[in-house]
């Protein structure tokens, strides 16, 4: 199979406790496509060569910081700081995406949930099967 239409999307093996759900709602809008295993495939996904680009993105995106595995990524206690710096969502990701482009409320609201939720730790996990 070419590079770019892989589409797997894993079993979510853990998440976090979210500090609200606001916090989840905004990371579901502007981040879960590239940080989650719940990335969603568009049309055009499927067409090379943005395809290529539309992997590479959720290949690097998970390996780096992924909500659905255990620790969440090298990158977790940096999610904060990389959208208050404005370098996430991408700037190559928001014009076929414009539901992720965040007002400057929404981005402040963001920031503090993810710093609250992953915090220099990483945040706390669920799902790692202890009943918790």
């Amino acid at each position: 199979m070419p590079y770019g239409r892989a589409h797997a999307n894993p079993p979510a093996q853990a998440g976090p406790q979210w500090d609200s759900p606001q916090t989840q709602a905004l990371f579901d809008r502007a981040c879960a496509d590239c940080h989650s295993n719940q990335t969603r495939w568009p049309w055009y996904s499927s067409v090379a060569p943005v395809s290529w680009l539309v992997q590479k993105h959720v290949d690097e995106g998970r390996s780096k910081f992924n909500v659905n595995v255990p620790g969440f990524g090298r990158e977790a206690d940096e999610a904060a700081g990389q959208v208050r710096s404005g370098e996430m969502p991408e700037k190559t990701y928001l014009p076929l995406h414009p539901e992720a482009r965040l007002t400057a409320t929404e981005r402040d609201q963001l920031v503090r949930g993810l710093a609250a939720t992953f915090g220099a730790e990483g945040g706390t996990e669920r799902g790692d099967g202890d009943g918790d």
